[in-house]
């Protein structure tokens, strides 16, 4: 049995409402700095995480 914590489906489609969201409220120019920002994020924590198992070995 599935747990439903980790359908993948409900976690792209509540990204996908938080993105419609954000989007509706931030002109052109203030979207793409988020947008920017948001990728910078997540390829730092990517870095982060990579770092950490690689030392942890």
């Amino acid at each position: 049995m599935r747990n439903p914590d980790c359908d993948p489906l409900a976690l792209t489609t509540a990204v996908n409402t938080l993105a419609v969201a954000i989007a509706g409220r931030l002109s052109d120019e203030e979207l793409d700095l988020t947008a920017a920002i948001l990728v910078q994020l997540g390829d730092t924590l990517a870095t982060i995480s990579t770092q950490r198992a690689i030392c942890s070995r």
